[in-house]
């Protein structure tokens, strides 16, 4: 499948556009949409997606619950309302960027998400995702992956994007292998999510 590369961010923020706060872990910002090829889309997340966003985590608690600690339980709307202004706060700080991924023939409906992490250190983002169950096994993944990478990698003071998962987490260790992440290490992890062992794999993209 062919991929759609994003466009890099300028070295230095233009009139009206975020700079760099204490914690931002770049001056620049990627993209706030991403279109990969295959008919998805990728959307800065915002407080406006929280209905859609609500809907889709409740439809996949099953789906997540083994690997995410934070699908314990079904989040209420006010619940998903705030983490998605918290969100695109961190947004504008630097710290953190959230996309939604949706399906160009099905706009509005929310299929995933993936997020880059300002939490590993200088010069590094970690890359965190999940798909709708109804979704796998369809190059989606891999493809947003990809274009979030690319994103990532692109951003001034980023060198290195991380993919963390737990060794049992073959699906989700499926996505980094397929887009050329070296498997830096298997690292002892507390367990956080009821179908974890405990061994964290990491793997690393270097730009």
């Amino acid at each position: 499948m062919s991929h759609v590369m994003p466009q890099p961010c300028g070295d230095v923020p233009g009139p009206g556009a975020p700079r760099t706060s204490p914690g931002a872990v770049s001056p620049g910002r990627p993209p706030e949409l991403l279109r990969p090829a295959g008919g998805i889309t990728l959307r800065r997340r915002s407080p406006a997606h929280a209905p859609a966003l609500n809907a889709a985590v409740r439809a996949n608690l099953d789906h997540l619950r083994p690997w995410l600690e934070w699908a314990a339980e079904a989040p209420t709307p006010a619940q998903t309302a705030e983490l998605a202004a918290a969100g695109s706060a961190a947004w504008d700080a630097g710290t953190d960027f959230i996309y939604l991924v949706g399906l160009d023939a099905e706009p509005g409906r929310v299929i995933g998400s993936f997020g880059l992490h300002g939490r590993i250190g200088p010069g590094a983002l970690e890359l965190g995702y999940w798909l709708s169950a109804d979704r796998l096994g369809r190059g989606i993944a891999t493809a947003a992956a990809r274009a979030v990478t690319g994103a990532a990698l692109a951003l001034p003071g980023i060198g290195r994007v991380e993919i963390h998962c737990d060794e049992a987490n073959t699906a989700s260790a499926a996505v980094p292998r397929r887009l050329g992440y070296r498997l830096d290490r298997i690292a002892d992890a507390a367990l956080r999510a009821p179908g974890e062992t405990g061994r964290k794999m990491v793997w690393v993209k270097e730009g």
